[in-house]
């Protein structure tokens, strides 16, 4: 299909299918690592839905009346367009691009993102992957799993699954070792009152005692001892010593020490002979085998990075525990055995190889580290350390097998399979979800495969490549003047998740498998992400004129976005206005996955993203004066169409409808008046209330009380 040129695009309308969209993102949204498995081999943490990008791709390329949803579920190409994300993050755009026939430009300026994305959209070929895989089994499997083996009370050989460890502090009065459990029950099922019983540690002797998941009172089946599991030292950011009664804060405490929380092993879940698991408690013969590693460990400290924690937002996080250095969030046997397997990984000859089984290695290390928790029977049973977006210490962690068994959670060899195999399966064959009748069909032949060589320069692209992956600042390409179609991103948070300081994690094992002899952080001065408004602004609209240059005067730039926060959209608007893009369109689509943890935690969570469709200001869009009663005029419509269809709107839903037809009213005015018209704080509380009763309204006649 041909580019329409100066016309409107079918994003730009008002009938754009944001429900038939949404509805297909939100089944996407809760296994998005199956659905779209290239874009999660490792961990990103702003991962936009696929149906989003390639709804909103075909919408910028096909002219208004276009049946965006027909046009979906068909083998449409754009062979002529060239498409640039400036802040490619996990590559959902450039791989959703790439499926759709056309060219394909990604930058970011953290390298934990370039290496990902480059490893997602490169040609892995099958054979090939397996075969380094099963040099790696040959290598050191057994070497790790020495380290994992243990005897049951009955003399047979088992295989750890976890061990799990609590965090201990000394008592600043009686020197005790205080253990940092909120709960001594440390095991539950993910759905407790279908499947009450829990397991619970004994805190006189250690014994594991099996109760219910609420009980209040137990007789330990060992000593006989009588104990409240749910009263434990630890509660909130306090803990209180047992022996003598003290309370004292812990991360003061930590601070006092001069070091993070010792760690003490209290349990272990291994897998039997007959293929079943048993819970245990720790033996002399497991901590004879962790001291023996910590031996090993001391003999060959080159096996890990050894890189010092630099202050900021996240990493005070840790810092404020008492940790000073990324190996420390790990303990003595995972540095010996994930350094085992990251030296195996980094010999693999075969560069591109060599770099898609580094990059699985690395999203491996997030499930296991001392940061890492137990979520439970009934689900993947790590709880990885990001889960919250954050640097916070796990005072129970649990410690997994690195290399694993078919029954383990956030292992190498089964991440390999759930993760690395399954992202080069959907590469040769990628699939579009249909819903029908309640369920979802995955829907194959649609689209052209992934798997591309990657330019090293923009003549080299425009020669003979169809993807250009580049590092470091976008707003400073070497892109041409008006070569780029379209403009699709998501570009970050001013004051949310700072991606480089989470990244670092990551990039210190990297940089160091790989021999890179580049900066130990992947900060940058030049981030976009900023606590400050005005310096997010600036350094965002740096980019936006960026993408002005080299979009083409008849060009659309879209990107999603959300906030709960009025100066978050007038940042953005301000970038916008002094970059010379006006907006002409604001569409309300599902964003991100259904089932995230900060999502779950907030009252109003939410659960849209505003796809922002822009044009270059030119002498053919005129200034116009922005109107308040049109901007509520058309989210009341987008409100009314998504309640109709029987989405649940939060009142941050509403506030960000209504945050994106402001912002594209204030784009429309003049540049010589500043954009503040629109945002006054009682004029949006009071259209928002509005709207809210306008959603309760016709929730009401859509969902009747019974």
């Amino acid at each position: 299909m041909e580019l329409p040129s100066h016309e409107k695009r079918a994003i730009e309308s008002e009938d754009f299918p944001i429900e038939f969209i949404s509805d297909i993102a939100e089944r996407e949204s809760w296994r998005k690592e199956v659905n779209r498995p290239p874009y999660h081999v490792h961990k990103w943490w702003a991962q936009r839905l696929g149906t989003v990008f390639r709804a909103a791709l075909i919408g910028a390329s096909a002219p208004e009346g276009a049946d965006v949803r027909e046009l979906f579920h068909s083998p449409v190409r754009f062979p002529g367009a060239t498409i640039f994300d400036p802040f490619m993050g996990s590559g959902t755009t450039l791989g959703e691009a790439l499926k759709l026939g056309s060219k394909a430009i990604g930058r970011d300026i953290n390298p934990v993102a370039h290496f990902a994305v480059k490893n997602a959209l490169q040609f892995h070929p099958r054979a090939a992957v397996q075969k380094a895989f099963d040099g790696l089994e040959a290598k050191v499997r057994s070497k790790i799993q020495q380290y994992y083996t243990t005897a049951t009370p009955e003399g047979e050989q088992a295989t750890v699954l976890y061990f799990f460890w609590v965090k201990s502090l000394s008592c600043p009065n009686c020197s005790s070792d205080v253990d940092l459990f909120s709960n001594y029950i440390f095991s539950r099922h993910a759905y407790p009152k279908k499947h009450p019983e829990s397991r619970c540690l004994c805190p006189r002797c250690g014994e594991i005692n099996q109760v219910a998941y609420n009980a209040s009172s137990v007789t330990c089946s060992a000593c006989e001892s009588e104990f409240d599991p749910q009263a434990a030292p630890a509660k909130g950011t306090k803990a209180t010593c047992p022996s003598c009664h003290t309370t004292f804060g812990i991360a003061g405490r930590s601070r006092e020490v001069g070091g993070p929380p010792s760690s003490r092993m209290y349990a272990k879940l291994v897998l039997q002979s007959d293929g079943t698991k048993r819970y245990l408690p720790v033996s002399e013969e497991d901590l004879e085998l962790y001291s023996e590693a910590e031996r090993q460990l001391e003999a060959c400290q080159h096996l890990f990075p050894q890189v010092a924690l630099s202050p900021g937002y996240n990493t005070n996080q840790a810092m404020n525990y008492g940790y000073s250095h990324w190996h420390q969030m790990f303990n003595s046997r995972q540095l010996l055995c994930l350094g085992l397997l990251g030296k195996a990984v980094s010999e693999i000859p075969e560069p591109a190889i060599r770099d898609a089984m580094l990059c699985l290695f690395s999203g491996t290390l997030e499930f296991n580290n001392m940061f890492a928790s137990f979520k439970g029977e009934g689900t993947g049973a790590v709880r990885h350390m990001f889960y919250h977006h954050i640097l916070k210490p796990e005072r129970t962690p649990l410690e997994a097998n690195p290399w694993g068994t078919p029954k383990s959670s956030g292992a190498f060899s089964t991440l390999f399979r759930s993760r690395l195999l399954r992202a080069i399966q959907y590469c040769e064959d990628p699939f579009e979800l249909r819903l029908s009748g309640g369920k979802s069909d995955k829907v194959f032949g649609l689209s052209e495969t992934i798997g591309h060589e990657v330019a090293d320069n923009f003549s080299d692209f425009g020669a003979a490549k169809r993807l250009y992956l580049s590092c470091g600042d976008s707003s400073k390409t070497d892109l041409e003047n008006g070569c780029v179609d379209i403009v699709a991103t998501d570009p970050p948070f001013f004051d949310n998740v700072n991606y480089s300081q989470l990244a670092d994690f990551f990039h210190v094992w990297q940089r160091h498998l790989l021999g890179d002899n580049s900066s130990e952080t992947t900060r940058s001065a030049r981030e976009v992400q900023h606590q400050d408004v005005e310096a997010f602004s600036g350094r965002l609209g740096d980019v936006f004129r960026e993408c002005h240059r080299v979009l083409k005067d008849d060009g659309i730039m879209l990107f999603s976005y959300h906030h709960s926060r009025t100066e978050g959209w007038s940042s953005v608007l301000n970038a916008l206005r002094t970059a010379g893009f006006v907006i002409t369109a604001s569409q309300p689509v599902k964003a991100e996955m259904s089932g995230a943890t900060p999502k779950n935690q907030a009252k109003e969570p939410i659960d849209l993203d505003i796809i922002v469709v822009c044009r270059k200001r030119g002498a053919d869009r005129p200034s116009a004066t922005p109107c308040a009663q049109d901007a509520e005029k058309a989210a009341s419509a987008q409100v009314s169409r998504l309640a109709v269809s029987g989405r649940k709107l939060s009142r941050n839903d509403i506030m960000i409808i209504l945050m994106g037809q402001l912002i594209k009213q204030e784009s429309m005015g003049s540049l010589a008046e500043e954009p503040s018209k629109l945002f006054g704080a009682d004029l949006i509380d009071a259209a928002i209330e509005r709207l809210v009763s306008l959603r309760d309204e016709l929730q009401s006649r859509t969902c009747p009380a019974q």
